[in-house]
């Protein structure tokens, strides 16, 4: 069984660990604990997790998050990954920080990257896991905040939430979505 897990972000050091590129923060913990790294490939950066006979592609996009779906697709037809063995990894400001919601399909809820996705794959019936970043900013204001950093309360509890997502991301491929998401959501 092969998977495709696309973490969403910005390539470049003055994006580094703001709101939108928790997916990338996100595939970077779970390749850190799994002691494997990220190649510099085309499209993005990659790296290869293997767990129990599966075998996870880690991706994240070199092409910006709001063109995001060139990247995925190319992966995706190159190792034979099927729609449903997607999962994206994005930021979500309509979450409260912290929070995580494991969907099989859905909207693209203004994300620009989700957006760009569907538009690609020519569906919106791809799994995706949702981080809350909240959404506390003022009108007129919201990429100023998606591109900025986390509070230092955020901060403090970051690691765990990211920690939980990586469970999420490895139960997923494991125990596939609908038991990781009676597992996960809401919780």
């Amino acid at each position: 069984m092969k998977y495709l897990i696309a973490g969403l972000g910005n390539i470049g050091e003055e994006y580094a660990h703001t709101r939108h590129n928790i997916g990338f923060d996100i595939l970077d913990a779970l390749a850190g604990a799994s002691n494997i790294s990220f190649e510099d490939k085309r499209y993005g950066f990659v790296a290869e997790l293997k767990i129990k006979g599966r075998i996870f592609y880690l991706l994240k996009p070199s092409t910006f998050v709001n063109l995001s779906g060139r990247a995925v697709h190319y992966w995706m037809k190159k190792h034979n990954v099927e729609l449903e063995n997607l999962l994206i990894v994005a930021d979500d400001i309509a979450l409260p920080f912290g929070v995580l919601r494991l969907k099989p399909r859905g909207g693209d809820a203004g994300h620009n990257g989700l957006s760009h996705v569907t538009q690609i794959l020519g569906t919106n019936r791809y799994p995706r896991l949702r981080f809350g970043v909240g959404g506390e900013f003022p009108r007129g204001l919201q990429v100023d905040y998606v591109l900025g950093n986390f509070t230092p309360e955020e901060k403090a509890t970051l690691p765990a939430r990211i920690e939980k997502a990586c469970e999420i991301i490895k139960s997923f491929g494991l125990a596939g979505i609908e038991i990781t998401m009676n597992q996960f959501n809401n919780k």
